[in-house]
Order: C-alpha cells, then structure tokens, then sequence
C-alpha cells in the first residue's frame, strides 16, 4: 500500500498548483538531495543513448539523484545509468502499477532502493492528462532539466515549457542538422545551454566523490567524422567491430554515428 509523503516539499512549491495528495513507497531521504531531471523521447539514438548514461553517472558521481518519468527510452536509461538507489521515478499512474510494462522490472528496483513517487492512487491508470500532470512534477523536483533528444512535437518540449515557467536552466545534448529538431531550435533559439562536455557540466553540481566515468575516446573520436584510415590507424579492429554492433556506419570514406 503506497503511503502519502508526510512533509512540505518546498520545490513543489513552483507548480501550477502544489499537489494535494503526493504518494511514496521507497526513500525519501532522496528528496533532499540535489536533483536533475533528464527527459527525451522514447526512441534515442545511440549517440543519445550513450550520452544520457554518461551525464547520469556523472551526476550521480557527486552525489546527486536523478528524477526521470520512468518512461521508455531516455527516462529509463537515465534511471538505469543512476543506479535504483540514486533516482526518483516520477510516475503518470497509481505507484502500485508497474507502467509501462516492459520498465516493471526497473521500477520495481527502484522500489526498493529509490524512490517512487505519484500524484494518483493506487489503481490509477495512466492517461495522457496524468502524463502532463507527470512532467510538471518531474520538472518542479529537479534544480536543472536535462533533454537529450526531443523533436518538435515531443512531449518533452511540454517538460522544456514547465522549465521555463519555473525559471530553470535548461540544458540540451547538441545534434546534427535534422536530428532532434526540438532541442536544437531551443538552441538556436537561445532557450537552452549545450553541453559540450559532460564533466564539465556536472562539475557545476561540485567534485566527483567517486570514480570519474570513464572516457570512450573512440566514441568521441568517431563524432569528427574522421575518415576510414584515420580510425584504423588510431583503434584497429575496434572500427569493424563498431560497424558490426551499428554503433558506426562507414560511407564515402568517413565514419559517423549512427
């Protein structure tokens, strides 16, 4: 049975209007920690993919939790890179419903080391005005929003819009011309900050109190574009074995991410 949080959350305060019942199973100590909430759609790409895993291990790695909407796609992987007892799962149904199913296994973990959280009963189910309901309290908890990848019509610009009606920062992983549309007009636009690198961005929530993450060189080397013989000088076989995962395509002569 999911209990009611028994005390004010100031953050919540930011809302269109502070929720009247909030209901928990998990660690609420969570709450007072520094927070991020990354968001993005549900189908990244591996450039996104990987990145996302990057600046949630970096966040978590000073000590802050990561509060996501335990959606498909970026959420989960977002939730996943935190570890379950570093993140907060915001949900759009009852906190007793394992939604949507292919995360119940993730949301269960998170249960049980992290934090669940709902504005809705048990036995909600989910519906597109409890998503709405659900991003604004993922927005309101976190002291930054982080998108990784949105196209224009992406549910997450709504997240982008509760960010700026809060006056939070906004931060965005930079793409290619016609990828991720969504975040790079807000970019264009001046209505978010990129970011270029991932340590460097989380360093503004302090020093690292665990291992750093680790830097692919080859993925890094890859978003260059360099040419085919650039890259097997430089890591060999690791090339052929990339084009064979998909991670990389190899066309005219250069590689990209795919």
């Amino acid at each position: 049975m999911s209990q009611e949080v028994p005390f004010h959350i100031p953050a919540l305060e930011q809302m269109k209007r502070y929720p009247s019942t909030l209901f928990y199973r998990g660690d609420l100590s969570l709450l007072s920690q520094p927070k991020v909430s990354i968001v993005g759609t549900r189908t990244p790409s591996l450039y996104t993919q990987e990145m996302t895993r990057q600046i949630a291990k970096a966040l978590v790695a000073r000590g802050v939790c990561v509060v996501s909407g335990a959606a498909m796609g970026v959420d989960a992987i977002a939730h996943e890179a935190a570890g379950a007892a570093n993140t907060i799962a915001v949900l759009g149904c009852g906190v007793d419903i394992r939604y949507p199913a292919i995360n119940a296994p993730l949301i269960a973990q998170i249960e049980k080391e992290g934090l669940l959280l709902s504005q809705f009963n048990d036995g909600f189910r989910a519906t597109k005005w409890s998503f709405v309901t659900r991003n604004e309290l993922v927005v309101a908890l976190g002291d930054v929003l982080v998108v990784t990848e949105a196209d224009l019509k992406s549910g997450s610009l709504r997240s982008v819009a509760f960010a700026q009606k809060m006056q939070k920062p906004i931060f965005v992983l930079p793409h290619r011309i016609g990828e991720s549309q969504g975040t790079n007009r807000l970019l264009q636009r001046a209505k978010a900050e990129p970011i270029y690198d991932v340590e460097q961005f989380a360093s503004l929530f302090g020093t690292a109190v665990e291992s750093e993450v680790k830097r692919d060189d080859f993925f890094y080397f890859c978003q260059q574009m360099p040419t085919l013989d650039e890259a097997v000088e430089k890591f060999g076989q690791r090339v052929y074995e990339a084009e064979l995962e998909g991670t990389i395509v190899i066309d005219n002569g250069l590689l990209r991410l795919c």
